[in-house]
């Protein structure tokens, strides 16, 4: 049996808050559409520090903070 790897890819992610729940200043565009689009797999309940991810296809779903912070990490920006 072989074994394979995750490709690396750059993703966007927003982390939903309580504090951010009520304001959404901070929102990125993305996320503001994804109330009208869904996700791929249909409606997701997202509860408070979920992540929400913008896949490389545009496609948006959630993660949970553990598993987020175990198959991520953060990109310096060039």
């Amino acid at each position: 049996m072989a074994k394979y790897r995750k490709k690396p890819v750059v993703i966007e992610a927003f982390q939903m808050t309580k504090e951010r729940s009520w304001d959404n200043s901070e929102w990125p565009n993305w996320l503001n559409m994804a109330w009208i689009c869904g996700t791929l797999e249909g409606v997701h309940r997202i509860t408070f520090n979920d992540w929400i991810i913008q896949g490389v296809k545009g496609e948006i779903y959630p993660c949970k903070n553990e598993i987020f912070h175990l198959t991520y990490e953060k990109v310096d920006e060039e």
